[in-house]
């Protein structure tokens, strides 16, 4: 087993589902075959207009050949384990290329980098998974007064590989997960409610909306802003009991076994449709509104 980075563009010709699958030619499958039962990160590269750099973490459970297609192989991802970052992590900085697998002896950057799939050593993967997670938010209580946050401490492990698979445990947490989709879907959907379209602010600064899964993780749902939204509580509540749901389109469904219709209706805002973020890899996939309208939505 090994880490790995796989190259994702938001406009591939693949049949990509990040969260789910990533679809790859023959050419390909020595090197992702090590990946199997551990970690990847996701890429998107430089050339790709407001490229989102190293943007997730996903695991790879299995891979099979692709039913659809001759030659193609489908890297399934495990369940739960895809998680969007919360900074995406840029190529380079000012200090030199983040991924730094990527040098050759003389501390060039090598053709390797062009690689759609690549091994990933642990310091890269440490270092680059604590940039994309790097949020005061995102950290877990501490333990002791003078501990920090598992596998999150200023001092460098003694070995990278253990300092891998701590980042490993961080990233397995459910609280750490929460809160990386929380910021990821508020950010996307500027702290707006997509059903009534309120911006509502508490005294301390913080969004009164809330990040909604669209297919739960108890079903299975993943941790991508595409299966998000950003909710109040009220359009929550109703959401996730199936009394409003999305069309493909985003139109706004609303039950016909709603004790109050009239009232849902004034709630919603005024065009009948969901406000979405503008990038479209960050809207709500028809994939997960097709399970809520199939599982949750009362016709």
């Amino acid at each position: 087993m090994g880490f790995g980075v796989f190259i994702h563009r938001s406009d591939s010709i693949y049949e990509d589902s990040p969260a789910e699958q990533y679809q790859f030619p023959r050419q390909y499958l020595g090197r992702v075959e090590p990946c199997i039962g551990d970690w990847i990160i996701y890429y998107e590269p430089r050339k790709v207009a407001e490229t989102r750099g190293y943007f997730a973490v996903a695991k790879v459970e299995r891979v099979v050949p692709d039913p659809t297609q001759a030659g193609m192989y489908l890297a399934l991802i495990e369940p739960g384990s895809y998680l969007d970052f919360v900074k995406p992590v840029p190529f380079s900085d000012e200090h030199g290329v983040i991924e730094r697998g990527v040098l050759n002896p003389d501390g060039r950057i090598s053709g390797r980098a062009q690689s759609a799939v690549r091994p990933l050593s642990s310091a890269d993967f440490s270092r680059i998974v604590t940039r994309g997670l790097n949020d005061d938010e995102l950290l877990l209580p501490r333990i002791g007064d003078d501990k920090a946050p598992f596998g999150f401490d200023e001092d460098q492990a003694p070995f990278e590989f253990e300092e891998a698979r701590e980042r490993v445990n961080y990233l397995s947490s459910r609280i750490v997960r929460d809160r990386a989709f929380r910021r990821v879907v508020l950010r996307a959907y500027e702290e707006r409610c997509a059903i009534s379209g309120l911006k509502l602010i508490n005294g301390r600064g913080r969004a009164e909306v809330e990040a909604a899964h669209i297919r739960p993780v108890e079903a299975d749902g993943p941790d991508i802003v595409s299966n998000g939204l950003a909710l109040s509580g009220t359009a929550h509540w109703m959401f996730d009991r199936g009394l409003i749901s999305l069309s493909d389109d985003h139109e706004i469904l609303i039950s016909r076994q709603v004790n109050d219709f009239d009232g849902i209706r004034s709630f919603i805002n005024r065009g009948g449709y969901a406000l979405v973020p503008a990038k479209p890899h960050q809207r709500p996939h028809p994939h997960f509104l097709a399970w809520h309208r199939e599982q949750c939505f009362k016709h």
